[in-house]
């Protein structure tokens, strides 16, 4: 970048920042905008769902954000963690839903508040209270009495609670969007006529909300007018709203993605994301959400997945802990700067494309009073190529966007960071001195054994094999499976030379089986296949033998048509299968005790137990069922390329 080609954009950015987000405004749309106050408005948006940290992460969070450039804070809300018990709600501490927009609007900054009140989002069921699943006659998100009464009065909940706090626009708050439903026409087929009906009833209901503010529903293409339709991906300039009447709008530009356990640590290059998002503007966007621009920590059991981890990174801006993650978080300011530079004359008027050769697009918006707006952009993805424009040459790295607000000069190119990068480290020292000195970090290690099997009072017995989640009602992961049955001696299962195989099926998703309180096997499903099939070979005793199954689900279903219906638990069969001769005795339908949850968790562990943990030098290895406790002590650190440089210490150390 040319040095005078950076005095433009540090002067020019010198006058949009002097502009501040008015409240109080009234807020439509048209063809090109979302509309504030009776002005066109370009919008930058980023996603921060409030109970992915703490609250006194918020005002942090929120800064950064509008640091980087953003106008809107986009949000969830979780109803499994609003309602946990129907009629009883929570809106304390991480759940404060008024507190966190309250906060964006002291910032300055607009909210977009997604209801859904299904959301996805990689959420324990989708975001639906467990509950929700045991109404009588229920069926989620289609054309059905039960569901929609519930759904109606959790969203009529949201809204009054805003109005109540005056948070809408149209009462001089900051909520300038809402958005009803949540990605449905990936799945409304699965639903056949049902499904189109709902998403009309849906629509009509949130209308007659009454908010004052426009909504949306993001990927479905027939979102009823005046509902806007918007875009959900990793690139979205070629996206078209479904009336030509409604802005085109971008709700979910995923920054990275989310983490699976056993899956590689996702990471999308700021390159490619600077890419897509200035292509969104060049191609008449004007409102553009980064999914995730801080994703947080899923905490306590609130993971989705199944197999999704409590890390939500998402390779976002700002990271998991709230660091400022570079490159990605300047390089992007940076981008945002100069969209801004372009937004009188992206709003006052429609895109001409004059041609500049094959995989070269260029893009003009350009004004009867003068204003000139440009992106010249190389889709290609292997050569840099130098073009032609308004009488001058410009240089186009491969699969890049460069922008002129005044059609001539170049102050961003998506392909070139100017922005500083750090290297994140932990501080190997520290983790070290906490790990071996229990001076250090007080008690050190310790240990309690949990008991194999049943252990608890409120135990009961049923016979056959049960769903896991219609039986524990997902107060835990864990359910015992327990049965207690006699071989007799002259069972063929016993004879000499016979092998003896415990077979087992579940839907998900892990198990491990005990025989006689000795540990078989383990098996575990994953995130594309939660079902478990195992087949254990095992030893029987003449007489009484017992076989405790300790099934795990690891985040409920989040995602899919009749997702519901998907179920969890060992449904069997479970058998024993005689190698040698043949015999086969299926247990399945036998009486079983069954027990919700571990020990452990009654006593509340690690902190809520009185129970004497055991610290001895020497911890248990390699030993199923046991719990342990320790508290480390450690130091996050960031270096930057040039004290890297300074401290003559190679990057690849790190």
């Amino acid at each position: 970048m040319a040095s005078k080609e950076i005095l433009l954009l540090v002067l020019c950015w010198g006058f949009v920042v002097l502009a501040t987000t008015s409240f109080g405004a009234n807020v439509t749309y048209d063809h090109r905008a979302v509309v504030i106050g009776g002005k066109r408005r370009v919008l930058i948006s980023g996603s921060i769902h409030y109970p992915r940290s703490t609250p006194e992460m918020w005002p942090d969070l929120i800064q950064k954000s509008k640091d980087g450039g953003l106008d809107v804070i986009e949000t969830y809300v979780f109803w499994n963690l609003h309602e946990p018990v129907r009629n009883q709600y929570n809106f304390e501490g991480r759940y404060d839903l008024v507190k966190f927009v309250k906060l964006v609007a002291e910032a300055g900054l607009y909210a977009h508040l997604r209801i859904g009140p299904y959301v996805c989002a990689e959420w324990n069921f989708g975001g639906f209270p467990l509950w929700l699943h045991f109404i009588p006659g229920i069926q989620f998100r289609t054309d059905n009495e039960p569901f929609k009464a519930e759904m109606q009065r959790f969203t009529a909940k949201i809204v009054d609670m805003m109005k109540q706090e005056k948070l809408y626009a149209s009462q001089g708050g900051p909520i300038i969007l809402s958005q009803i439903e949540n990605e449905y026409g990936n799945i409304d087929s699965a639903y056949g006529a049902a499904g189109k009906s709902y998403i009309k009833w849906a629509a009509g209901m949130a209308l007659s909300l009454d908010t004052g503010v426009p909504w949306v529903m993001c990927q479905q293409s027939d979102a009823p007018d005046p509902i806007i339709n918007t875009c959900n991906g990793f690139y979205c300039d070629q996206f078209t709203p479904n009336s030509n009447n409604k802005p085109k709008m971008w709700t979910e530009n995923w920054s990275g993605w989310f983490l699976s356990f056993g899956g590689a640590v996702p990471y999308r290059p700021v390159e490619d994301l600077a890419f897509a998002v200035a292509r969104f503007f060049q191609r008449g966007g004007t409102f553009q959400n980064y999914y995730m621009y801080h994703g947080g920590t899923n905490f306590d059991r609130t993971s989705g997945g199944p197999f999704i981890s409590t890390s939500y990174d998402y390779d976002a801006p700002l990271d998991e802990y709230g660091l400022i993650r570079q490159p990605k978080w300047g390089h992007l300011k940076d981008l945002h700067k100069a969209i801004k530079l372009c937004e009188a004359a992206l709003v006052a008027t429609d895109p001409t494309y004059p041609s500049l050769g094959p995989n070269l697009e260029a893009t003009v918006y350009k004004t009867g009073s003068g204003l000139c707006s440009a992106f010249l952009a190389n889709i290609g993805t292997n050569s840099d190529v130098t073009v032609k424009f308004n009488g001058n040459s410009y240089l186009l790295p491969a699969w890049s966007v460069s922008i002129l607000p005044d059609c001539k000069n170049v102050v961003f190119n998506t392909a070139k960071i100017n922005s500083v990068t750090l290297v994140p480290s932990f501080s190997r020292q520290s983790l070290q001195v906490a790990a071996d000195s229990s001076d250090a970090i007080g008690s050190g290690w310790s240990y309690i054994n949990e008991p194999v099997g049943i252990s608890k009072d409120d135990a009961f017995t049923k016979p056959g094999l049960l769903e896991q989640i219609n039986t524990t009602a997902d107060q835990s992961d864990y359910l015992w499976y327990s049965l207690s049955t006699n071989i007799k001696a002259d069972e063929p299962l016993l004879e000499d030379g016979s092998k003896t195989v415990l077979h087992v099926q579940s839907l998900g998703h892990a198990l491990h089986a005990f025989i006689n309180g000795k540990l078989v096997g383990s098996g575990y499903g994953s995130s594309s296949n939660a079902k478990v099939t195992v087949d254990f070979p095992i030893a029987l005793a003449p007489g009484k033998n017992t076989f405790d199954l300790l099934s795990l689900t690891v985040g409920l279903q989040n995602y899919g048509a009749f997702y519901e219906k998907t179920g969890a638990g060992i449904t069997g069969p479970v058998q024993l299968k005689g190698s040698g001769n043949g015999t086969n005795i299926d247990l399945s339908s036998q009486q079983w005790t069954y027990q919700t949850g571990l020990k452990g968790e009654e006593l509340n562990f690690p902190s809520g137990s009185s129970t004497q943990w055991d610290s001895k030098s020497t911890l248990p290895k390699l030993q199923p069922l046991v719990w342990y406790k320790v508290i480390f002590i450690f130091h996050y650190i960031f270096y930057s390329v040039h004290q890297l440089k300074d401290l003559n210490v190679g990057i690849k150390n790190f």
